[in-house]
């Protein structure tokens, strides 16, 4: 048995499994190694050790095939344990070819043939065989055979803590982040996943739809450090009591919720600007973000919801003024096959236009693409997202126009969704 380490990159599409590091048995140069000395073999098993099925098209999701294949390995080097590049080492790093049009990639698997399925990280079991002689300091090796993983590596998912609210009744499970800049006060980004991002891996919940990146340095360069606050709830945001989705507008985790970050900043009351808690989320998320925002509307200093899916006719006149004294910044994609934008975000932007809203701007996508050369089709274009998947340019700071196209400016100086929330400030009441 010969140990390998497993590297996890958060992407646009998700968690990925993109490189495998071998613990080598002697030293080996940058010239003796190539990608055809190795084969990989994967098995993609549950927590409690069962077989996953996963969807054999990712985007249709309509047939089911056990989880399993040879992974495709892209380059093959030397590297330290960390997996990085060197001209020699007793490490070799494979790394691995990852994304939709690749099969047992994913570090993450759903129930998807459950409507209210969640997403859980998986084991991914990995048999890496030497395929051809290696050349090393103290002879050839041949025949090795790498099939225990002694380490899970993922770095943005790392940088994150987990706790559970104190409330007695609904106890919530958290993630956060404390700023690594800054030494005044901070502000808070209040995240809410998306339903699928829900349930008991509490990590699911900042990772899925990688809102991992609002902790990474281009972020938060724009806040000079920013606290992040991660709730997870075991159903959905959406849950009105039925345990379905439903147009009611109404969530049994509103209170549970507030309570919630109220004791995460009671808790951080020393780096924390109460005057600068932002909040934000996708599709369910986005949901619940306009519900916290109508029932507290004094207390959020801005909002940024994603495909958000509540329902507008559910939504009170008196409901519309209370929303419309938060600053906003609407996201969604046209093409959204998930959450009709005509009869959810699009509905409410012009009622709150309509009721006078001073500080309101929406990003309107034809499609959601691939615009920074991460995923290509099986015709090497850029990727074509669903038109649900609207936070994929927004963790990509690409939010910067508004819905009639134009950019956004402010002060004369045209400026993208996370510029615009760090210069959001609550005005204090009383």
């Amino acid at each position: 048995m010969r140990s390998y380490y497993q590297f996890i990159e958060i992407t646009d599409f998700g968690p990925y499994v993109t490189k495998l590091i071998l613990a080598f048995p002697d030293l080996v140069k940058a010239g003796e190694i190539c990608t055809d000395q190795f084969c990989v073999y994967t098995r993609i098993l549950d927590r409690e050790g069962n077989q996953i099925k996963m969807p054999e098209n990712f985007i249709r999701r309509d047939k089911f095939v056990p989880a399993e294949g040879y992974r495709v390995i892209g380059d093959a080097y030397p590297s330290d344990a960390a997996g990085n590049r060197a001209a020699e080492g007793r490490f070799v790093t494979l790394e691995m070819k990852y994304g939709p049009l690749y099969p047992c990639s994913s570090a993450l698997a759903v129930d998807f043939t459950n409507i209210n399925g969640h997403e859980s990280y998986v084991d991914s079991v990995n048999v890496i065989t030497q395929t051809k002689e290696i050349k090393t300091a103290q002879g050839t090796v041949r025949g090795l055979v790498f099939d225990h993983c002694a380490r899970v590596m993922n770095p943005a998912v790392d940088r994150w803590l987990e706790d559970v609210s104190g409330d007695a009744e609904m106890p919530l499970r958290y993630g956060y982040f404390v700023p690594q800049r800054g030494m005044d006060k901070r502000p808070l980004i209040v995240w809410l996943h998306g339903a699928g991002e829900g349930g008991t891996d509490t990590a699911i919940s900042y990772s899925g739809n990688k809102a991992t990146a609002l902790t990474d340095d281009a972020i938060q360069s724009r806040f000079d450090g920013c606290y992040v606050f991660s709730p997870q709830c075991p159903t959905m945001w959406l849950d009105d009591g039925s345990g379905q989705y439903g147009t009611s507008g109404r969530s049994i985790y509103t209170r549970a919720l507030k309570a919630a970050i109220d004791e995460f900043i009671a808790r951080n009351s020393y780096g924390i600007d109460p005057d600068r808690v932002y909040i934000g989320g996708d599709s369910n998320g986005g949901f619940m973000t306009m519900r916290m925002i109508a029932d507290y509307p004094d207390f959020f200093a801005a909002a940024f919801p994603i495909c958000e899916a509540l329902y507008d006719a559910s939504i009170t006149d008196e409901e519309i003024g209370r929303i419309a004294r938060t600053p906003i910044w609407f996201t969604h994609s046209k093409d959204d096959p998930v959450v009709d934008p005509e009869k959810y975000a699009v509905a409410t932007y012009r009622r709150l236009l309509a009721a006078g809203a001073e500080n309101v701007h929406f990003t309107y996508w034809d499609g959601i693409y691939d615009m920074h050369g991460q995923f290509q089709d099986a015709e090497g274009k850029p990727f074509h997202y669903m038109g649900h998947f609207a936070w994929i340019p927004v963790f990509n700071e690409d939010c910067r126009t508004d819905f009639d196209g134009r950019p956004v400016v402010v002060d004369g100086r045209e400026t993208g969704l996370f510029e615009w929330l760090a210069m959001q400030r609550r005005v204090s009441q009383g």
